[in-house]
């Protein structure tokens, strides 16, 4: 029995003896020449086959590269991962006969699309991180000033500026979502590294941490409401540079009142733009982004692609166009496969109540540990479990607008059945969106 180790397939098989075997005498058989090109040829069959699974990976994360970066890539992701302390034995590790593609996949079953539960899976043994964000109070001080000769004491506006810290979902999580089955995320060209994929991971965990604890006022049929020093009602910024005015947004929440839409588009921004301005500074990724973002003069304009909607009906072909300054999107994503930094959309299908400003659906950001965002601070543990964030959006049918005792009662009860077709997509009889926008790789 000979065994092959090819790529990601180990082959057995057994090669007959009439190939390599002596007879009585001990006189090689005279055919072998012939006969090893035969084993040859299959072996040069299965590397094929080998290479065509490679290329034709559904799940985890694939780089396409040159066969020099994917050399390194091998060296580099392990050590990452071993940072990281994620298991070797969690990990599947598949190449191509080519050298220019290297993929990571969970050794999950294949139908294991879930990442909801990571927390709980004690093989992962995933753990919170604990990150630092700023923070900034304004406090009256007195300061004593001479005019003429006369003292007196004044008082004035300072800004402090401090730190807080904050249990948010670990990257070792996060690494392990993006490897899980459900949906496959590329990298290629200015992904083609090992600091690509860890900043990718950081970025994520940046758009949760910022998103732990949010308290934005909700318009409900109002105008939005946006901090004049920084923006005018548009919004459009009013000083730069353009990464500051969007980090006001989380600094002073109290100045905000904005849908979710809005709310979800922040989120996704700061989680990019803080990244790069204050956790790894690159002044020249940060200035890319911010171009692209104020092409228009209006940066939180189609952040996201056009085709991250292709299930509305009144989308045009001209708006499925757009490209997406900062956001990509991945299509066709199982409905429990969630990363933390994943923008989704929950979408209300009911014609009478989507009628209502704000309520036509819900955009969700994932943070991880089945958790999703409560922009508004409605929630006593201040984020929905997924169930609940889809449990909310189906309720407004039934004029269940508030998480209030006497509103609550309105609320229909489903069954296990009922529940799990609403998770469909819409148009297929549910209200989940098999889409899910995130960060570009930079």
């Amino acid at each position: 029995m000979k065994r092959y180790l090819l790529g990601t397939i180990l082959f057995s098989f057994s090669i007959p003896n009439l190939l390599y075997a002596e007879d009585n005498v001990g006189d090689v058989c005279r055919d072998c020449e012939s006969k090893k090109g035969l084993v040859s040829k299959f072996l040069e069959k299965s590397l094929e086959a080998t290479n065509k699974l490679a290329e034709n990976q559904k799940d985890g994360v694939r780089f396409n590269c040159s066969k020099d970066e994917i050399s390194k890539l091998k060296t580099e992701m392990p050590k990452f991962l071993a940072e990281l302390k994620i298991d070797p034995s969690l990990v599947v590790i598949k190449d191509s006969l080519d050298g220019a593609k290297l993929g990571f996949v969970l050794s999950t079953p294949d139908n294991d699309t879930s990442t909801l539960n990571f927390d709980q899976r004690k093989e992962f043994n995933i753990k919170d991180d604990i990150v630092e964000l700023p923070t900034e109070t304004t406090k009256k001080v007195p300061t004593t000033v001479t005019e003429n000769g006369v003292s007196k004491v004044v008082y004035k506006y300072v800004t402090i500026q401090g730190k807080r810290r904050i249990h948010t979902v670990s990257k070792k999580e996060i690494a392990l979502s993006l490897f899980q089955h459900g949906r496959l995320s590329e990298f290629q060209d200015e992904g083609c590294n090992i600091q690509a994929f860890k900043d990718h991971v950081a970025i994520r965990q940046n758009t949760a941490a910022w998103t732990e604890n949010l308290g934005w006022g909700f318009p409900d049929g109002k105008a939005a409401g946006w901090n004049p020093k920084y923006w005018d009602d548009t919004p459009t910024p009013k000083r730069g540079p353009l990464h500051k005015a969007i980090n006001d947004i989380f600094m002073n929440q109290h100045r905000y009142s904005m849908g979710c839409y809005s709310a979800s588009k922040s989120v996704m921004s700061q989680g990019i733009l803080d990244y790069y301005a204050r956790i790894r500074p690159d002044p020249e990724k940060l200035a890319k982004i911010e171009k692209a973002m104020l092409t228009d003069k209006r940066p939180l304009s189609d952040v996201e692609p056009g085709s991250a909607w292709d299930f509305i009906k009144s989308m045009t072909p001209e708006d499925l166009k757009v490209e997406g300054k900062i956001l990509t999107v991945k299509k066709g994503v199982a409905k429990d496969n969630f990363i933390a930094g994943d923008w989704a959309y929950i979408q209300n299908t009911d014609e009478k109540s989507s009628d209502m400003p704000g309520y036509e659906g819900s955009n969700a950001v994932y943070l991880g540990r089945n958790n999703f965002d409560d922009y508004y601070g409605e929630m006593p543990n201040k984020h929905y479990t997924f169930n609940e964030k889809i449990n909310e959006v189906y309720q407004w049918r039934y004029g269940v607008f508030t998480a209030s005792e006497s509103s609550q009662k309105k609320a229909k009860k489903l069954t296990p059945e009922e529940f799990n077709q609403i998770l469909e997509a819409p148009g297929e009889g549910g209200i989940l969106s098999k889409n899910r926008i995130g960060p570009k790789i930079y």
